[in-house]
């Protein structure tokens, strides 16, 4: 019997050698752990009696264990698994105490008093916990599971320790690999914006003018952009809202991270989610591939979210919840991302309206409008004009190689007292059509093009309104707000942006006269 005993000894642990090369035959073969672990089941099956192997990782951000690979002949998916507390579950106690441990009997287990009943649905009598742990971190616990109670006892336990141990250099590389290949894909997300954004033009150049009412704008910019407060731009349409949003983000200390924006008003609104936290491959009929998500792309940079007032009820807790704890799950997903995003958003819209009309979420409202600036309209400063069609001019005609040498007074005037409802972005438009059309070096723009559009308050059918109407009507406003002063710093000359003897010629023109 002796001989037998001995002989048998032997056998085993000769056995227990060759799975133990196997293992690690298998850990440099796959590089995908769901592969590994798979193969892995199918060489420890000669050895080991389990009916599951898992593997349970430790979430340091929620301070939980969360499975994370499961191999089993059953149905069963990993994410119908639920994460468990550090406290609350053997693995965890595992993990901290680096000492494997074995449940006999799940029915009769008394420490943990969810164990029975979350082991209950799998029919898991007996396991086997041991710690999963490299040289560098401690990584989480593999799991053997049985059907059968006392499946498991000490003498198994230096075998399966050993194996634990080829397991955790295996799980780390591949945790390394993952993470490796999503910063990659991260870096090419990246490069492929950036790219984009270079070729893309800025709605207009850059900030341009002097007038006291964008200097203080400016000055707000200013004292703002080196915080990570959330901004909300207001203006209307045109008015450079994009510009201030950079200006912000280049003055901030994220200047060297990325500057990423979404328009959320020419987004689908059934992909407008994905195009904010991203998709799995799957998610959805057409995601064919994983896609990583703005608030991914501007993790430690800016975020600037423009017509933020387009964005539909259904997505608005979701972008709260973003802001609010800077995490999310992509589409798909129920992994929990965490990103370090500064958000700078903007609106033409009233949003405090639309809060009242219960069209808002008055708690994202909130949020957003942690620090206000208001981007005045181009008809609020007139004064920039001059300055801000010299600098389109400049810019289209060197794009175009013109030459612009002059701009008439009779158009620097009308371009002055047309009222701009596109501000900028519409005086850049008729800039660039002015250069297309001047033959010469004086810049010729169609009068028509600064035809104020006729609306029914101003201009009642068979009253058109003409532009040296408009234009009238404009001096006679101003005049009267300086109480008729024409010359000086604080006179009608300078607010629009004439000499005194030219706004004087211009009066005699057009039959103004000061009222007795």
């Amino acid at each position: 019997m002796g001989n037998l005993e001995r002989n048998g000894q032997q056998s085993s642990a000769c056995q227990q050698y060759q799975t133990l090369l196997a293992v690690s035959e298998a850990i440099v073969s796959h590089r995908d752990l769901v592969t590994l672990f798979h193969d892995l089941a199918g060489r420890l099956h000669l050895v080991v009696r389990f009916d599951y192997l898992a593997c349970t990782l430790h979430d340091a951000t929620s301070n939980t264990m969360r499975p994370h690979v499961l191999d089993t002949t059953e149905l069963i998916s990993v994410q119908a698994v639920r994460p468990s507390s550090v406290d609350e579950d053997p693995a965890g106690i595992v993990l901290q105490t680096q000492r494997p441990l074995i449940v006999s009997n799940m029915a009769e287990e008394s420490r943990w008093p969810q164990l029975p009943e979350r082991a209950r649905p799998y029919g898991v009598n007996s396991a086997c916990y041991l710690p999963l742990t490299t040289a560098r971190r401690r990584l989480g616990v593999l799991i053997f599971a049985c059907k059968q109670a006392g499946a498991y006892d000490t003498a198994d336990v230096d075998f399966l320790g050993q194996v634990a141990k080829q397991v955790a250099v295996a799980v780390e590389n591949a945790l390394a690999f993952d993470e490796i290949e999503a910063l990659k894909d991260k870096l090419h997300h990246e490069k492929v914006y950036l790219e984009e954004e270079v070729r893309t033009a800025h709605n207009f150049g850059e900030i341009v003018g002097e007038s006291a009412t964008l200097r203080h704008v400016l000055s707000q910019v200013e004292a703002v952009a080196p915080t990570d407060a959330t901004v909300l731009i207001l203006g209307e349409t045109g008015t450079g809202k994009e510009l201030i949003a950079r200006a912000l983000h280049d003055l901030s200390p994220r200047r060297e991270r990325t500057f990423v924006e979404l328009n959320c008003a020419a987004i689908p609104t059934g992909l407008l989610e994905s195009e904010l936290f991203g998709h799995e491959k799957g998610a959805f009929t057409g995601a064919i591939t994983q896609k990583v998500g703005r608030f991914e792309l501007a993790h430690r940079g800016t975020l600037f979210l423009d017509e933020v007032g387009d964005i539909p009820p259904e997505l608005q807790p979701k972008l709260l919840r973003a802001l609010q704890e800077q995490e999310f799950e992509r589409l798909g997903s129920t992994r929990t991302i965490r990103v370090d995003v500064r958000l700078v958003a903007a609106t033409n819209r009233d949003l405090a309206q639309m809060v009242a009309d219960r069209r808002f979420r008055n708690d994202l409202y909130y949020r957003l409008n942690v620090f206000p600036v208001v981007v005045p309209p181009l008809r609020e400063r007139r004064e920039d004009i001059p300055m801000l069609a010299r600098h389109f001019i400049q810019r289209f005609a060197r794009r175009m190689g013109r030459r612009i040498e002059t701009i008439p007074a009779a158009v620097m005037d009308a371009l002055v007292a047309y009222p701009w409802p596109g501000n900028v972005r519409e005086m850049q438009n008729i800039i660039e059509r002015a250069v297309i059309l001047s033959p010469g070096p004086s810049l010729r723009v169609p009068l028509a093009d600064l035809q104020p559009a006729a609306t029914p308050a101003q201009a009642p059918v068979g009253a058109p309104v003409t532009l040296a109407d408009a234009e009238r009507e404009h001096i006679l406003g101003v005049l009267r707000e300086t109480g008729w002063v024409v010359g000086g710093p604080k006179g009608a000359g300078a607010r629009l942006g004439m000499k005194r003897s030219t706004l004087q010629k211009k009066m005699i023109k057009l039959g103004i006269t000061r009222p007795d």
